[in-house]
């Protein structure tokens, strides 16, 4: 059996620039440490703009310039950065909350036998949830899980939000 796992847009603007919280700065140690205990395949998604982000469908719902591709807020937090690099990941560009390049890619990488995908990062009421649900869409009998102290949402409300969602759907919160 593959195993994947799936590190969601810890990327600067997040972690500590444009949209950044003490929350996200709490799980960068933790996910390091997933990052380099991980036994598997790693793929990190970067929540990818234009410059006319603000023009676009979620820049008018979000007024906050992020994450625009080519500046430093795009770019992954530095400690996650590092610990990619010692592991090995396979970067994939999104230009949205969920990325419907990801299942295809798992899909290919599977090359047809059963895996487990297992989600971390930023945020759990956004992106990592619209991930999760696009993953455990796309592969129903696939182990999906979410290792919810190495997330961090919005607010804490809209963590949990999040979590209970995800559990709804048969996706394992751990």
């Amino acid at each position: 059996m593959k195993h994947f796992l799936i590190v969601v847009d810890m990327q600067k603007d997040f972690v500590d620039g444009a949209l950044g919280s003490p929350e996200a700065q709490a799980i960068v140690p933790k996910v390091m440490d997933k990052i380099l205990g991980f036994e598997g395949r790693i793929f990190a998604t970067l929540d990818t703009h234009a410059a006319n982000y603000l023009e676009s469908a979620e820049g008018k719902k979000l007024p906050v310039p992020h994450c625009i591709k080519g500046t430093p807020g795009w770019t992954l937090d530095d400690g996650v950065a590092a610990a990619l690099e010692q592991k090995g990941y396979t970067p994939v560009e999104k230009l949205t909350f969920g990325s419907v390049l990801l299942p295809r890619i798992l899909y290919q990488v599977a090359e047809g036998e059963p895996f487990t995908a297992e989600l971390v990062g930023l945020c759990t009421d956004i992106c990592v949830v619209s991930n999760a649900l696009m993953l455990k869409a796309n592969f129903p009998e696939m182990e999906i899980s979410v290792d919810s102290a190495c997330c961090a949402g919005v607010s804490r409300e809209t963590h949990e939000a999040a979590l209970a969602t995800m559990r709804c759907c048969q996706i394992d919160v751990k």
